[in-house]
């Protein structure tokens, strides 16, 4: 059974700083493409950072470009997502999600994932 589970959530005040992390069980995190997402109360599911199964192409939503970081670490089976100068908007519930691919030599937040973890609440506070 794939599994992913996110931590790192918390409360943290504006401009700081938190890292999730998406650890995997029951399957091995480096074939996939991991993607991270976001959705905050009454608003869609918004893709945040992806990044391919070396680890070599990233990919990261306008809003956060800059001030994520998203890495891999597949000898550790974790994913990890470096979230800088936090602001009020990036508060949501974030989701890291995982793709099969055959090449997998880019990756897209814009495609279906296959797998998904439960989601670890980040709140910035104003």
């Amino acid at each position: 059974q794939v599994q992913l589970v996110e931590s790192g959530g918390g409360l943290v005040q504006p401009g700081g700083s938190l890292r999730l992390s998406c650890v995997a069980s029951e399957f091995t995190l480096e074939y996939y493409t991991i993607g991270w997402f976001r959705q905050a109360p009454g608003k869609e599911r918004e893709g945040v950072s992806c990044i391919s199964k070396s680890g070599s192409s990233t990919s990261y939503a306008d809003s956060v470009l800059g001030r994520f970081t998203i890495s891999r670490d597949n000898a550790k089976n974790t994913v990890f997502l470096q979230m800088n100068n936090l602001k009020p908007e990036d508060t949501a519930v974030y989701f890291c999600a995982a793709r099969t691919v055959r090449l997998g030599l880019s990756c897209s937040v814009g495609v279906p994932y296959d797998y998904w973890g439960q989601g670890t609440q980040v709140t910035v506070s104003s």
